[in-house]
């Protein structure tokens, strides 16, 4: 009889872990877990199945650390000369740091100023510095920066595969004009986890393999992808480019009445104040006027007199306009007046390329 060996089958089975994963790489399972094959070797003798042999490896998954950071609104963020980082309109840049890891992870981040005259990532150059620079993270209470929630000034245990929202803060210069440009880069840094409220420090990374077949953290090897990580973006400044012209017309004088007068004594001159936002600029708002004639030779035309020539004009105290002609309506206008030799009033808001006025009327002393 001739006695045959025949090794009919070899099957393998894995754990859960295994499912659907590629062995080789893991890619995406968190550090620590265990992965365990199962292998299971089937056989007959003389046609009589045979006890199987069986055996397994397991081995632990290291550490991928790897991170992205990028600016969050594909554009500059618009500001204004002397905003600030505080309430109520706080001046920041938005940034998102993903944790690219296979692990919980915390994350350091700095700020630094772009140099003047390097390009900024969404308009011209760089042409000023943001004084007071900060970072915050946000808690997540209310999107958008809120100086009030939002007091985190590092990443704390970031799980895997979730991002961050982090906010760049800073005072704006006055006497910027609309195009100036300032870029920040944030880097972000990765540090141990698993210390919550506390920032962790810099992983070790191993000179050889460290598994051994046990289970446990020590085998956890770390590898960087990258350590760190930054993107830039860039406040863009948005001003109001305002120049005013005061200028004068003689209406009627005593002697002459309205035909060619002089500014004699007695004479009723007109004033304009223009007010004009170049094109191009933002909107200025809240534009108020302050003239003080109270120690100039003139007296403020609030009424007519009782008496007087037929020609002499027609008082009309403080009014606004868009021209110096007194054409055109300014619906924005309030609070035109005059009070102890002061005229005042209230503009309103004053569009790019929008010129607007206030008018008044004094006599000569």
């Amino acid at each position: 009889m001739t006695s045959k060996l025949k090794l009919l089958v070899a099957t393998s089975a894995v754990t859960a872990a295994m499912l659907g994963a590629n062995p080789a790489f893991a890619a995406g399972t968190t550090a620590g877990d265990a992965i365990t094959n199962n292998v299971t070797v089937n056989y007959q003798v003389g046609g009589v199945a045979q006890t199987a042999e069986t055996d397994s490896d397991t081995f632990t998954v290291d550490r991928k650390l790897d991170l992205t950071v990028s600016e969050a609104n594909s554009a500059a963020q618009s500001v204004t000369p002397g905003q600030t980082a505080g309430a109520p309109n706080p001046a920041f840049l938005t940034y998102t740091v993903t944790n690219d890891s296979n692990d919980v992870v915390d994350f350091e981040l700095s700020a630094a100023q772009q140099t003047t005259g390097a390009a900024t990532p969404f308009s011209g150059t760089d042409d000023f510095d943001v004084t007071g620079l900060l970072i915050f993270v946000e808690s997540g209470a209310t999107p958008g920066y809120q100086p009030a929630e939002d007091t985190a000034t590092f990443i704390d245990e970031l799980a895997e595969d979730t991002n961050a929202t982090v906010y760049v803060v800073g005072d704006i210069p006055l006497g910027l004009a609309t195009g100036d440009a300032a870029g920040i880069t944030l880097t972000a840094t990765i540090k141990e986890g698993a210390t919550p409220s506390s920032l962790g420090g810099d992983y070790t990374v191993s000179a050889t393999n460290t598994e051994d077949g046990t289970v446990n953290a020590a085998n956890i090897d770390n590898v960087y992808v990258n350590a760190s990580a930054s993107d830039t973006d860039n406040f863009v400044i948005s001003a109001a480019n305002v120049s005013v012209v005061k200028s004068s017309a003689v209406l009627w004088d005593p002697v002459n009445g309205s035909t060619n007068p002089k500014s004699i004594p007695g004479a009723v001159i007109e004033y304009c104040i223009a007010v004009t936002n170049a094109t191009g600029s933002a909107t200025a708002t809240s534009v108020s006027i302050s003239d003080d004639i109270s120690a100039l030779d003139l007296s403020f035309y609030a009424t007519a007199p009782v008496t007087g020539p037929a020609t002499i004009p027609v008082a009309n105290g403080v009014r606004s306009a868009l021209a110096c002609d007194g054409t055109g309506t300014n619906a924005d206008a309030s609070g035109l007046g005059e009070a102890g030799g002061i005229i005042s009033g209230n503009l309103g808001d004053v569009a790019a390329g929008v010129t607007e006025t206030l008018l008044f009327r004094a006599t000569v002393d």
